[in-house]
């Protein structure tokens, strides 16, 4: 199993990282433009958007930015400033941001679940053939690790990397991931409808993983030489 401590140590050092681990208290405030989005959430939810928010807006500063709001976009996508990109996630008691330059990288994706297997009946959804066949040799060498829920959290992370680029979302079957123990790595390779992979020079995205406690953290970053790459 791979031990880590933050997504600090998933990502390049041109990636700044805040995130909270734990019972979120005293919940930061929602800027104006950010509260109709979570008005009628629950709580609890509203308490994560909240902290996750701040925690971007930490990251941001770290890179230069005065404090802002991050609107929802239409696709419940978060607004970065020009010149920014970034991901949040949140769930599993931790709340986190991750943002970089547009310069240093052209996405950011990252996503945390808790290391417990997939509702049943939802792997079939999640993963190709191949891709159960691939989990089933990995739980039978290490199955401490919930193998189905990494895949599933790859898959979000390279989601969220793969929208601001592209401006459209994937389903679960349009990326096969190859997930590397040893390594703690993985690797996605799209084939959306309509191949907008080709369109914009995306052909896979590669990803790191690691445990930190009871989480699943996954973690990848679209470099600008992508295109380049076949």
């Amino acid at each position: 199993m791979r031990e880590i401590e933050s997504f600090t140590d998933l990502l390049p050092c041109s990636t700044e990282v805040v995130q909270v681990l734990g019972e979120l208290r005293d919940v930061p405030h929602v800027w104006p433009e950010e509260d109709a989005s979570v008005a009628c959430a629950v709580p609890r939810r509203q308490a994560e958007f909240a902290t996750t928010r701040e925690c971007a807006r930490r990251a941001l500063e770290r890179l230069g930015y005065l404090p802002r709001a991050i609107p929802v976009g239409a696709h419940r996508e978060p607004g970065w400033p020009p010149g920014a990109v970034g991901s949040l996630t949140h769930g599993a008691g931790l709340c986190a941001a991750a943002v970089a330059l547009k310069s240093a990288c052209r996405s950011v994706g990252i996503d945390v679940e808790y290391n417990k297997a997939l509702p049943a009946d939802t792997l079939e959804f999640v993963a190709g053939a191949a891709e159960r066949s691939a989990l089933a040799l990995l739980g039978a060498s290490e199955p401490l690790i919930a193998w189905d829920r990494l895949l599933f959290s790859a898959k979000e992370a390279i989601f969220k990397a793969w929208f601001p680029i592209t401006g459209t979302w994937l389903d679960f079957t349009e990326c096969t991931v190859r997930i590397d123990a040893p390594r703690g790595r993985f690797r996605g390779v799209l084939h959306p409808e309509g191949d907008t992979h080709w369109e914009f020079g995306i052909m896979s995205i590669e990803g790191r993983w690691g445990l930190m406690g009871s989480r699943l953290l996954t973690a990848v970053v679209v470099p600008h030489d992508e295109a380049h790459r076949r």
